[in-house]
C-alpha cells in the first residue's frame, strides 16, 4: 500500500488542474471526468467544490485573473489612457497564455474580491480625469469588452500562439473570393498581424472615449 501523501482537494488545485487541461484539450474537450482523473479522484468529489461546470469556468476566470495581477503594482502617475492601454494590454497577454483562455474568462463572474483593488483603483483615475463615475464604468467595460471579443476572434484562427487552425489560409481565401478583389485582399487585414491589429482598435476605442466624453486630463 502507497504511503504517499496527495495534496487535499480545494478549489485551487481543482482550477489548477482544469487550467493545465484547457491549454491540451481546449474549452469543448475540457470535462470534469477529465479533471477527476487527471487528479485521480473520482467525478463526485469535485461536486463538493463546484456544483456545474459554469461555476468552475468561474474559478479558472478568477485564478487566471490573480496570475495576471500577482506581483504587478499600479501607478499613481498614469493617466487614464495609459492607464486603458496597460490594462488590455496585459489582459490580451493573459488570455493567450491558455487554448480558449478568452472564451473562459467572458462571462464569467469572479468567485472572490481580490479585482476590487484594481478597479477602485482604475476608477479613482478616470474620476481623477473629469469622467463622471458612469463614464468611468462604461469606458472601461467597452475596452474590456473590446479585447475579450478580439482575443476569442484571434483565438478562432490561433488557438495558442504558435498554432493556426487548418482553413485560415489567407492566399487560399483569395483565390476562392478573386472574382470580390477588395474581399479577397482583406483577409490579410482580418487574418494576420494580430498585435497591429489589436493595437489599433484600442486606440480607436480610446479615441471614441475621448470623443464622447471629452475629459480634461
Amino acid at each position: 500500500m502507497s504511503t504517499e501523501r496527495r495534496a487535499p482537494l480545494d478549489r485551487k488545485r481543482v482550477a489548477d488542474t482544469a487550467l493545465k487541461l484547457l491549454n491540451e484539450a481546449g474549452l469543448e474537450g475540457l470535462t470534469l471526468r477529465a479533471i477527476a482523473r487527471e487528479l485521480d479522484v473520482k467525478a463526485p468529489a469535485l461536486y463538493w467544490h463546484f456544483k456545474d461546470k459554469q461555476a468552475l469556468l468561474d474559478e479558472m476566470a478568477t485564478e487566471m485573473y490573480r496570475r495576471m495581477v500577482a506581483g504587478t503594482a499600479l501607478d499613481p502617475a498614469d493617466t487614464w489612457r495609459e492607464r486603458l492601454l496597460k490594462a488590455n494590454r496585459g489582459l490580451r497577454a493573459a488570455l493567450l497564455g491558455y487554448r480558449d483562455g478568452a472564451r473562459v474568462f467572458s462571462g464569467s463572474r469572479f468567485t472572490g474580491t481580490e479585482h476590487g483593488r484594481e478597479m477602485e483603483d482604475n476608477l479613482r483615475v478616470f474620476r481623477a480625469a473629469g469622467f463622471t463615475l458612469a463614464q468611468s464604468v462604461r469606458a472601461a467595460a467597452t475596452a474590456n469588452a473590446y479585447t475579450i471579443g478580439f482575443v476569442i476572434e484571434e483565438q478562432g484562427v490561433k488557438p495558442l500562439p504558435e498554432e493556426r487552425r487548418a482553413g485560415y489560409d489567407v492566399e487560399e481565401r483569395a483565390r476562392l473570393l478573386a472574382e470580390f478583389p477588395l474581399s479577397a485582399a482583406a483577409g490579410a487585414e482580418i487574418f494576420e498581424d494580430y498585435d497591429r491589429q489589436f493595437e489599433e482598435g484600442l486606440q480607436l476605442v480610446l479615441m471614441g472615449i475621448e470623443a464622447c466624453y471629452r475629459p480634461s486630463g
